[in-house]
């Protein structure tokens, strides 16, 4: 399935609701990425700590153009598709 424009948008209207969350854990910093699709739109909340002082951050933000491609792509397999060519 090629992800033109029209197909991400159709998928994620589809997938309303869906989530899916990764981390990334090293010896000085940790995050967690929570993305989900709502609002016929793509959102991560990235929360994480790095060994600075005062590092601690928690920020939501809607996913670019190439972001939700690849989230997409990614994620094609766990996504419904019914009806999408």
């Amino acid at each position: 399935m090629r992800l033109t424009k029209d197909v991400r948008q159709k998928l994620l209207e589809q997938n309303e609701g869906f989530q899916r969350t990764t981390y990334y854990e090293s010896n000085n910093s940790y995050n967690t990425n929570t993305y989900t699709i709502s609002n016929g739109q793509l959102t991560v909340r990235s929360k994480g700590d790095t060994s600075w002082s005062d590092s601690k951050y928690d920020e939501a933000r809607i996913c670019d153009d190439a972001q939700t491609h690849r989230f997409l792509r990614k994620n094609l397999s766990d996504l419904n598709t019914d009806g999408i060519d």
